[in-house]
C-alpha cells in the first residue's frame, strides 16, 4: 500500500481508539480516564462497576458489530459487482434474525447454538436473495437484488414479530431487537461471537488480493487464475457468517454495510487491502458514535444505535439511488 494510505489507516484507528475511549467516559455518570484505567486494573471499584458491567460491553460490542458489518457489506457488494448489496438490504441480517427467534423461542435451553442458527439463517437468505434475483427477468439491473433482498427481509420480518408476539417473554424488547443495539449486552455474550467475527475478517482479509482482481471483470480475473463462482460462494459465506455473528448480540443493525465500504472508496480507491482495512475502522467507528449518540443526547431517556443508523443511513441509501439514476441516464 501506498504511504498516503497507511497514513490514512492510521489515523483512521487512532479515531476509533479515542471514540472507544470517550465511550467509555460518558454516560449517566461521566468518568475520566483516570478513573477508566483505575476500573479496568481494579483500582476504582466504583467505576469498575460502571465500566466492566455497563460501558465495556457496549463499547466491544459495537467495534465488533461494525466491522463485522462493514466487511460483509464490501463482501457483497465486491462479488454482486451491486454498490446497493449490504447485509440489511438483501436480507442476511433478518434471515440470521429469524433463526435466532426460532431458536430461544422452541430450544431457549441450548442458547450455545445461536451463533451457528444465526449463520444457518444468513446463509439461506443470502442465497435465496441472489437465487432470486438471477432468476428474475431484470436480473442484469442493479435494482433487481434489492428489490429481491426488499421481498425476502419482509418475509423474515414478518416471521420475527410474528414468533415475538407468540412468545413475548424471549426477548426483553423486540423493538431493541429489531432496530439493533447494546442495551442489557454483557462481555459473556461476546467471546463466541468475537472469536467468529475476528477469523471471518482474518479469512476477509486473506481474500483481498483474488477480491482485488475479481473488481477488474470476471473475464478478466478469470484469465489472471481466480476461479469466479468459488470466489462468490466463499465471499457469501464469509459475508453471512460476519453479519449472523453480529446479530447475536447487537440485533439487527442497517446501513453500515451499505454505508461504509462506499465511504472508504472515496478515501482509498479500489486497493482492496486498504479498503478492507478503512471499511472496518469506519464500521467501527460508526457504530460506536452511533451508540454514544443514542445514549448521551436525550439522557437519561436513550435511542438505540440502530435508529441513529437508520437515521444516516436512510438518506444515504436514496442518495446512492438518485446517483445511480443520473449514472445510468447519461450512458
Amino acid at each position: 500500500m501506498k504511504r498516503k494510505r497507511v497514513v490514512q489507516i492510521l489515523i483512521l484507528a487512532g479515531i476509533l481508539i479515542l471514540l472507544m475511549l470517550t465511550g467509555l467516559m460518558f454516560g449517566s455518570v461521566r468518568l475520566s480516564i483516570k478513573e477508566i484505567f483505575g476500573a479496568l486494573t481494579g483500582e476504582a471499584k466504583t467505576a469498575a462497576v460502571i465500566i466492566k458491567t455497563l460501558r465495556l460491553p457496549r463499547v466491544l460490542g459495537a467495534a465488533l458489530s461494525g466491522a463485522a458489518l462493514a466487511a460483509a457489506g464490501l463482501l457483497l457488494q465486491t462479488v454482486t459487482d451491486n454498490d446497493l448489496a449490504s447485509p440489511n438490504l438483501i436480507g442476511v441480517n433478518s434471515g440470521a434474525g429469524l433463526f435466532v427467534m426460532l431458536i430461544l423461542c422452541f430450544m431457549p435451553g441450548v442458547t450455545a447454538v445461536l451463533p451457528a442458527a444465526a449463520f444457518l439463517g444468513a446463509l439461506i437468505s443470502s442465497a435465496l436473495v441472489i437465487g432470486i434475483s438471477d432468476a428474475s427477468a431484470m436480473h442484469r439491473s442493479r435494482s433487481a437484488l434489492v428489490l429481491s433482498g426488499a421481498a425476502v427481509s419482509a418475509l423474515w420480518n414478518a416471521g420475527i414479530a410474528f414468533l415475538s408476539q407468540c412468545f413475548p417473554d424471549v426477548l426483553t424488547s423486540y423493538v431493541w431487537f429489531s432496530t439493533g443495539g447494546f442495551n442489557g449486552v454483557y462481555l459473556s455474550d461476546l467471546p463466541v461471537p468475537a472469536i467468529l467475527i475476528l477469523v471471518g475478517l482474518v479469512l476477509t482479509f486473506l481474500l483481498t488480493p483474488r477480491l482485488g482482481m475479481l473488481v477488474l471483470g470476471d473475464d478478466a480475473a478469470s484469465s489472471l487464475g481466480v476461479h469466479v463462482r468459488r470466489l462468490r460462494m466463499v465471499s457469501v459465506i464469509l459475508a453471512s457468517l460476519l453479519a449472523a455473528a453480529s446479530v447475536t448480540f447487537a440485533g439487527l443493525l442497517g446501513f453500515v454495510g451499505l454505508m461504509t465500504p462506499h465511504i472508504a472508496r472515496k478515501m482509498t480507491g479500489h486497493n482492496m487491502k486498504a479498503l478492507f482495512f478503512t471499511s472496518i475502522l469506519l464500521g467501527a467507528s460508526l457504530v460506536i458514535l452511533s451508540d454514544l449518540l443514542g445514549r448521551t443526547l436525550f439522557a437519561p431517556a436513550e435511542i438505540s444505535a440502530g435508529v441513529i443508523l437508520a437515521l444516516i443511513g436512510a438518506p444515504f441509501f436514496v442518495f446512492l439511488l438518485m446517483a445511480g439514476r443520473k449514472k445510468h441516464a447519461g450512458m
